[in-house]
């Protein structure tokens, strides 16, 4: 299924650097969520693209930009850097909270594999300011520290197949002190590339952030 999108680029500044985001606000919008991408992965992602343009039809806003420069992206061990990534997320967040545009709504985040991480841990971070977590095939157990102090109603989603995971997002599951919720999506790998299973992501995904945003 093809979406229709809608998003203008912005550009974010964070310290002395400029990271590049595409943002979308459907009119009448309720609440924004905020796209954490995982190891690799930035604004262009055509799967978050895709997570994005459902929520969009569902009436939220949306933001997905780049953790990482060009040239920070080349240096491998910066995908997996949390710390950097979470203060990142946060400056992108403080952003959102100040911009004419934005500031009006009630934020969410979507995590997706390692980027789940740095979202759980910038809800963390803001505590009530977060309204709403969904980590997709996510690592929340690289944020275990940080768990106990959400406040946002949480959702873990995870492929049937994606066995290691399963077991690391019920750990992390267990340390979650707010409202939350495991979905486990049968018959489903990792990435969510099996006929159907995106859409499903997706849809639950909007479920989630409808009713909490």
């Amino acid at each position: 299924m093809i979406l229709e999108d809608t998003h203008k680029p912005v550009s974010i500044q964070v310290g002395n650097i400029t990271l590049h985001g595409n943002l979308a606000i459907p009119e009448n919008a309720t609440g924004i969520v905020i796209f954490s991408h995982g190891s690799g992965s930035s604004r262009l992602s055509p799967r978050n693209n895709y997570v994005a343009r459902v929520l969009q039809q569902k009436g939220l806003a949306t933001l997905l930009f780049d953790l990482l420069t060009e040239k920070e992206d080349n240096i491998y061990e910066n995908r997996f850097d949390i710390d950097l990534l979470t203060e990142r997320l946060i400056a992108v967040t403080n952003w959102i909270k100040n911009d004419a545009e934005t500031k009006k709504f009630q934020t969410g985040y979507f995590g997706a594999s390692t980027g789940a991480a740095s979202a759980l841990r910038a809800a963390a971070f803001f505590g009530k300011e977060i309204s709403a977590v969904v980590s997709r095939g996510g690592r929340p157990d690289m944020a275990m520290n940080e768990l106990h102090r959400v406040t946002a109603a949480t959702l873990f989603i995870v492929g049937g197949w994606d066995d290691i995971v399963i077991q690391l997002n019920e750990k992390a599951y267990r340390k979650l002190t707010c409202e939350r919720k495991l979905k486990i999506i049968p018959e489903a790998s990792h990435l969510f590339e099996e006929p159907g299973k995106l859409e499903q992501v997706a849809h639950i995904s909007a479920q989630w952030f409808t009713r909490c945003l």
